[in-house]
């Protein structure tokens, strides 16, 4: 959908922000250009609306130069959201929803309708919002009519130039959540510029890392740049604790499960001491195989059944969350273990700190030897 065929952008001085990139981006694919102040990232997302006219090479969009299409023309066909928003003061929010539309004819009707369902789909209602005006917003709620706005004639491609970087951490988490949960619904192609690698690692399909002077250092994945830097340069970007960043690229997968004991509600406690053997404890499931809780050893003792002495169970995550998720929940509930639920919450098994680290270890050795997870044996020093 976007190509880039060695493009670069000099200035007169000399100065060389982007050198002869070549770089593709799938249509539906969202790649996050990242690297430290100054790299050209933003430059280079500019050249693809031609906001900057690149010095040399070509840039395609769904098969077209843009170096020979209409500036305007190709702008208003492009989605555009920046960190300031830059919506205007004294429209309403349901006008600069519009905006484009009305540049591009549209009928007023068809306007408002098209700028009220987009405003439902970043979660403003329109019945709340669409008479408001920037200033009554917060700023996440500013940076949502935003992304709506660069919606509002269904561009094939979106191009973000840290959109979420100007409001403080709590909001910006809920809308890296909410616009992964959108771009699940849009799936638009998507240039993202940031400077942060973690929001780069949580939104990336792919991530391409710059150095100064606009020369790509690696174009990969978010897991294979965690686990295989490809040069000194980007080790030293992604930073030291990058296998803690790789816990948020890593799903829990039923490989990692340990299995411990499991007990029905209904069951006897005299027959959940003997299920439990010599564990500790065990989890205890519904008739229909859904987490009930956990029972330990030393209270399945005496008449009555489980249901009577089960404790509830408060951390637990799905299948396919990322173990930075579950590695949360354990430090949250200071849970020794977690339970992992499957489809219609049905129990599959739980996940300790050693078989998280195990599927920590397990994922980077795949990367580096180019192999799927489960085909990694993994030797620990209990098998020394």
């Amino acid at each position: 959908m976007i190509r880039l065929d060695g493009v670069s952008k000099r200035y007169p001085d000399g100065t060389v922000a982007v050198h002869e990139l070549s770089l593709d981006v799938a249509k539906g694919e969202l790649v996050v250009l990242v690297g430290p102040s100054g790299c050209g990232k933003t430059t280079t997302m500019k050249m693809v609306n031609r906001l900057v006219e690149p010095t040399g090479g070509r840039i395609f969009v769904d098969g077209a130069d843009v170096t020979h299409t209409d500036p305007v023309k190709l702008r208003r066909g492009i989605g555009y959201v920046i960190q300031n928003v830059g919506l205007f003061p004294h429209r309403s929010i349901v006008d600069n929803v519009a905006v484009v539309p009305e540049l591009s004819g549209w009928s007023k009707a068809r306007r408002r309708e098209r700028a009220h369902e987009l405003l439902e789909l970043v979660g403003l209602p329109p019945d709340t919002y669409a008479r408001r005006y920037p200033h009554e917003l917060s700023g996440g709620q500013r940076q949502r009519v935003g992304v709506a706005r660069a919606l509002a004639v269904d561009p094939p491609v979106l191009l973000m130039d840290e959109p979420f970087s100007a409001v403080d951490p709590v909001v910006r988490g809920q809308l890296q959540d909410e616009f992964l949960r959108l771009q699940e619904d849009v799936r638009k192609t998507i240039l993202f510029v940031t400077h942060d690698i973690e929001e780069a690692v949580r939104l990336g399909d792919r991530i391409a890392v710059f150095a100064q002077g606009g020369r790509l250092e690696q174009f990969d994945t978010p897991a294979s740049i965690l686990g295989a830097p490809a040069t000194p340069f980007v080790a030293d970007f992604v930073g030291f604790d990058r296998g803690l960043k790789r816990l948020s690229v890593t799903p829990v997968t039923e490989a990692d499960l340990d299995h411990p004991p499991v007990v029905r509600a209904d069951d006897t406690l005299r027959s959940a001491a003997a299920t439990m053997g010599t564990s500790r404890w065990a989890v205890v499931l519904d008739s229909k195989g859904g987490l009930a809780g956990w029972i330990s050893q030393d209270t399945a003792t005496g008449d009555g059944v489980v249901s009577d002495h089960a404790r509830r169970m408060e951390a637990w995550v799905e299948l396919g969350d990322s173990l930075k998720v579950a590695f949360a929940e354990m430090l949250q509930w200071n849970a020794g273990w977690i339970a992992v639920l499957g489809d219609d919450d049905r129990y599959l098994g739980v996940l300790t700190p050693s078989t998280l680290h195990a599927a920590l270890r397990r994922s980077v050795e795949a990367d580096n030897r180019s192999i799927e997870p489960s085909q990694v044996d993994l030797v620990t020093v209990s098998d020394a």
